[in-house]
């Protein structure tokens, strides 16, 4: 009686570990699995941030700048005066 529990003891104890070992190779392929997915989020992500930097420096350009000063709606902006300019110094740290 005694060898028959001591067997089915093992026979779970084992039944569990390869349970528990299977359970971890699920996750691990779960997990290789969505590798691909979240690259390829990362290179569209990284492609809108390449498309945006392009607009941003585009609208930025000195060129376009000047073009929407021509505009009436900016007519109202003016040059400061150098007396209205304040300069402050570098500080190295």
């Amino acid at each position: 009686m005694g060898l028959l529990i001591r067997l089915l003891l093992c026979i779970s104890f084992a039944g569990l570990a390869l349970y528990k070992y299977i359970d971890k190779l699920n996750e691990l392929t779960e997990l290789r699995l969505s590798i691909p997915v979240l690259t390829r989020e990362v290179k569209e992500i990284h492609e809108k941030n390449l498309e945006l930097q392009y607009a941003i420096e585009h609208f930025e350009s000195p060129g376009h700048l000047m073009e929407l000063a021509r505009r009436p709606e900016f007519g109202h902006l003016r040059y400061p005066s150098t007396r209205e300019v304040i300069l402050l110094p570098e500080t190295l740290e």
